[in-house]
């Protein structure tokens, strides 16, 4: 039995669960909004990542070169930009438009690492996509979407930066790194709220709820799944993540999309999963990393 077909339904399991996970840990992160915003969510969220990561990765900061130093701190500044702007967008869009709309940044990545025909028209159909999951008109939040778009900029970023990184830091040093920088960043969000009295236990609860249910768990669950199958096969998998987004948006936000906004996300979707079905008949030449969730941020 081939190594796909061997660990196939377990990986597959465990990379659904693991995105389960992601989206519902993002809808109750939208709870705490009322209470101390997107910027107190982040800060709790990333403080809580780089608590749990720097112990398991343990970075030598002390024998880092400049080579190595530099992308981990444009990384950190990355997961900053990426995290604050998703939840300011998912704020104001709600949680399905705003993650289908972060999500065309891998999408993006993926069409430009190719240079087939099928490329083209995976780039028209996701502009329709895109086009019918938003509607623009005079009540059209652009900011919100903005936003959104900004942060599927950064995962792209991601991306690009994890290939650089995971060839100069071994292991997860250089992501456990940028999530320190991360955390340092969004420390004086963290004091004021504390000063201020806004940190409240629903909020802490929720908060801390993110941290892990967004980004220890899922990235435990992804590194798992990814010795299993191929990283075509894995990035395949995780175009359910607009859907589920959605799902977690209806249920626990009571966020219902509008019929075109489903017909969008679907759009996007299915154009993801051809981009990088396309896109892995070259996946031997690239690192992992570049079909892989922005993880842990």
């Amino acid at each position: 039995m081939s190594r796909l077909n061997l660990g196939t339904e377990g990986a597959v399991a465990t990379m659904v669960a693991s995105a389960s996970v992601n989206q519902a840990g993002a809808a109750l992160a939208a709870r705490a909004f009322p209470a101390i915003g997107p910027a107190g969510v982040v800060a709790i969220r990333q403080l809580v990542a780089a608590a749990v990561l720097l112990p398991v990765a343990r970075p030598n900061l002390r024998r880092m070169t400049w080579s190595q130093w530099w992308p981990a701190l444009l990384l950190g500044l990355v997961f900053t930009v990426m995290n604050i702007s998703l939840y300011t967008a998912v704020d104001r869009v709600g949680l399905g438009l705003a993650v289908t709309l972060e999500f065309l940044g891998p999408l993006t990545v993926a069409l430009c690492g190719s240079r087939t025909p099928i490329d083209l028209v995976c780039a028209v159909v996701a502009g329709i996509g895109v086009y019918v999951l938003v509607l623009p008109g005079p009540s059209t939040d652009v900011v919100g979407l903005g936003l959104g778009l900004l942060a599927g900029a950064c995962w792209a970023a991601y991306i690009l930066l994890s290939r650089l990184i995971g060839a100069r830091l071994p292991g997860l040093q250089g992501p456990a790194v940028g999530t320190a920088v991360a955390a340092v960043l969004y420390l004086p969000v963290a004091v004021v709220m504390l000063a201020q009295g806004r940190f409240t236990v629903t909020a802490l609860a929720y908060g801390i709820g993110a941290g892990v249910l967004c980004s220890v768990v899922p990235y435990a669950a992804d590194v798992v799944a990814l010795r299993r199958v191929p990283a075509r096969f894995f990035g395949l998998v995780q175009s359910v993540h607009p859907m589920l987004a959605a799902l977690a948006g209806a249920v626990i936000l009571g966020q219902v999309p509008a019929a075109h906004v489903w017909a969008g996300i679907v759009i996007v979707v299915c154009t993801n999963a051809v981009a990088v079905a396309v896109a892995g008949t070259r996946a031997a030449r690239l690192p992992e990393p570049l079909l892989a969730r922005p993880e842990p941020s």
